[in-house]
Order: structure tokens, then C-alpha cells, then sequence
């Protein structure tokens, strides 16, 4: 018998799809909060040009509190 996930396990796991697409110098561009979840776009701008765009949907309560606190610190440095 399978086990559900654990709820940190979770975040973990979203947390890293976050940081990948950071890494790969995507940035949050637009959040769609939902009953099913936060749908989070994000898009790579190189020379005020979007490149690429990806959208992911974040369940997680923890990771919602994650990509606010990236999309706060953003803001701090502009």
C-alpha cells in the first residue's frame, strides 16, 4: 500500500520546481489564487523581452508562503 505524502515532503517538492525555474533565471510574473491551488506564472525576460514562459499550480500552503516571500524580496530590489 502506497502512503500519501507528508505535507513537508510536499513543499520540498514544489519548493525545488521553484528554485529550478529560478535558477534558469525565470522570474514570478503573475499568481492566480484558486480553491484548487495557486497557479503561479513564471517567465524568463532577457532585455525586457519574455523568452519563455512556464505555469505551474502549488498546493501547499508552505510553498505559498515560499514564492510570496520571492516575489516580496524582488520588489525590496527594485
Amino acid at each position: 500500500m502506497e502512503r500519501p505524502m507528508s505535507h513537508h515532503k510536499e513543499f520540498l517538492l514544489e519548493k525545488e520546481k521553484i528554485d529550478n525555474l529560478y535558477n534558469k533565471g525565470y522570474r514570478i510574473t503573475a499568481v492566480n489564487e484558486t480553491l484548487s491551488g495557486a497557479f503561479v506564472e513564471f517567465s524568463r525576460v532577457i532585455e525586457k523581452k519574455i523568452l519563455e514562459k512556464e505555469e505551474l499550480q502549488f498546493l501547499n500552503p508552505d510553498t505559498r508562503i515560499y514564492f510570496s516571500t520571492l516575489i516580496r524580496a524582488e520588489q525590496k530590489a527594485e
